[in-house]
């Protein structure tokens, strides 16, 4: 064979270039194809994105008219929300369904977990569409409006709530302020349950006076009591570390805003424009008035009952039958250095002469006289659960309520207990004249205050119910929940101790039958909670794909 030798190797150089070039075509195309892939998911999950974001909104709206609802109606709106927006290139439907009728339940979560409340439930859904690339995503949520009974708390604030007890004071239920909380004792004061503020948490007193160094001590999660104590101060809310120590110490069961704690509205109506006072003063004008819930009332010394939907003037008959008696500077009332124009209710009398109030709602307003004021006796037993509200303050003439007992509240501009021992003729002398007997109040109540200022404390959650003897050695035994939604109109006279009258041995704790929703007094304010629990989303996928 003979082999013919290449003498120029100038093509192979070429062929070599021309597939290099080739392959870097290929290449090049490669890469710009995956680019373009990547462009496309990257705008994909821009146009999901979009849509994401659009259904969550659909869901905020929804949510919010259901709460504006029941902030100015107290339900929900008569035509349930549903509707379509279009909102960041995307078109959004949303919808609103209910649940069904409300029902007695115990909430689960947050704070309130455990209370129970009335609570009516809808479904909310929202689907978002991209039309850029036909994306849709559909989101689902459970809405929650619960209206839960305010005497489940043992205290309950709507201004700062003060706690400076002298002798040891166990609370067993929780304790909330709408404001600021301060806590301090002579002893030691032991609270059971949940302690919230939606302002902050502090050690000592609001105005003057001396800060007392007895226990502070607050149930954690695991029901074991925890100081309040920190090293050699306190644990409250201005230190740095309030938040991480207050979780660690206490599991969740002490917050104030630093954890989030929200106000907690009572139920009023948009007329009543945060003004819980309103819940006292008379219907004209007013549907928040606890006027509109009674079946009797005494409206400027005139007693009505409604009888099958109508209002019969029935003064005379309980005038005569020894029900109501009316008599101006009954007695006198040295806190408020005013003589108290009473009428008095004769509550034995009112049930046997067959005037128990359909609704459990008794309602009284007097706008008559200098000083009116109601006072309710002989109300040692009450024949069914009952709700007495009134404009004016409230005065019980010894035991109330002490045998077989019943579900009992009372809302007033101010109350008072009088012991058993109380003496109309001598209420205007010494305090020595006015020695208190053992007396028994079984009742739920809620009442005014006045403000603590930089030279006067009012006396604080101890002395919220107010007192006008000497109680030496005596005992006043109370059962319920005490609850400041206002400050008093027109018992506004300042605290003071000693000259008007000295501390009971007080007996008193939270009315644990108030934790069984069957009694719960008539008519209870309430609290109202919103809750979106549930959330899911439920689908994401293309049109037509």
């Amino acid at each position: 064979m003979i082999t013919k030798k290449i003498k120029s190797e100038r093509g192979v150089a070429a062929l070599i270039a021309l597939i290099m070039v080739g392959m870097l075509t290929l290449l090049g195309l490669a890469a710009l194809s995956t680019s373009e892939d990547e462009i496309s998911i990257a705008g994909n999950e821009l146009h999901e994105m979009r849509a994401f974001y659009a259904a969550e909104a659909g869901l905020e709206k929804a949510a919010s008219i259901m709460m504006s609802s029941y902030d100015t109606t107290g339900g929900p709106p008569h035509v349930l929300p549903s509707g379509t927006e279009d909102l960041n290139f995307c078109t959004v439907r949303y919808n609103v369904v209910s649940n069904g009728p409300a029902t007695v339940t115990d909430l689960s979560n947050g704070t309130l977990a455990g209370l129970h409340a009335t609570v009516r439930s809808f479904s909310l859904t929202s689907v978002a569409g991209n039309a850029a690339d036909n994306s849709e995503i559909r989101l689902s949520q459970t809405f929650e409006a619960a209206q839960v009974p305010i005497y489940q708390f043992a205290a309950f604030y709507e201004n700062d709530l003060e706690m400076a007890p002298g002798p040891d004071l166990t609370v067993q239920s929780r304790v909330h302020s709408n404001a600021n909380l301060w806590v301090q004792s002579s002893n030691t004061l032991n609270i059971d349950s949940y302690v919230s503020s939606a302002g902050h948490i502090h050690h000592g007193r609001k105005g003057p006076g001396a800060v007392d160094n007895g226990d502070i001590l607050v149930k954690n999660g695991s029901g074991t009591y925890v100081s309040m104590r920190d090293g050699g101060g306190w644990l409250e809310s201005t230190d740095g570390h309030w938040y991480d120590t207050s979780v660690a110490r206490w599991q969740g069961r002490v917050q104030d805003s630093a954890h989030g704690q929200p106000v907690l509205y009572p139920s009023l109506s948009v007329a009543a424009a945060g003004d819980a006072h309103k819940l006292i003063e008379p219907a004209g004008g007013n549907p928040d008035s606890y006027e509109n819930k009674s079946t009797i009332k005494f409206i400027d010394r005139q007693a009505f009952q409604n009888v099958a939907g109508v209002w019969v003037n029935v003064t005379g008959a309980m005038i005569i039958g020894g029900v109501i008696t009316f008599t101006d500077d009954k007695f006198y009332d040295a806190r408020e250095n005013e003589w108290v124009d009473c009428m008095e209710l004769d509550v034995e009398k009112f049930y046997d002469q067959g005037y128990a109030p359909s609704s459990g709602v008794i309602y009284f307003s007097d706008q008559t006289s200098d000083f009116p004021a109601l006072r309710v006796r002989n109300a040692a037993v009450i024949d069914s659960a009952l709700t007495i509200a009134s404009e004016n303050p409230v005065y019980t003439l010894g035991n109330f309520n002490s045998s077989g007992k019943k579900p009992a509240a009372i809302l007033s501009d101010a109350l008072t207990f009088l012991s058993s021992a109380w003496d109309d003729t001598k209420s205007a002398g010494a305090l020595n004249d006015r020695v208190a007997a053992n007396t028994t109040v079984n009742a739920s109540y809620v009442s005014g205050n006045v403000e603590t200022t930089a030279s006067d404390y009012n006396g604080g959650f101890e002395n919220l119910a107010r007192l006008l003897e000497k109680w030496n050695g005596k005992t006043l035994t109370w059962r319920g929940s005490a609850v400041c939604l206002w400050n008093s109109v027109q018992a506004d006279e300042e605290w003071s101790y000693g000259s008007y009258y000295t501390d009971p041995i007080r007996n008193w704790a939270f009315d644990t039958d108030l934790d069984d929703p069957t009694k719960i007094p008539p008519a209870p304010p309430t609290v109202r909670v919103f809750q979106r629990i549930g959330w899911r989303q439920e689908y994401v996928g293309y049109e037509g794909s």
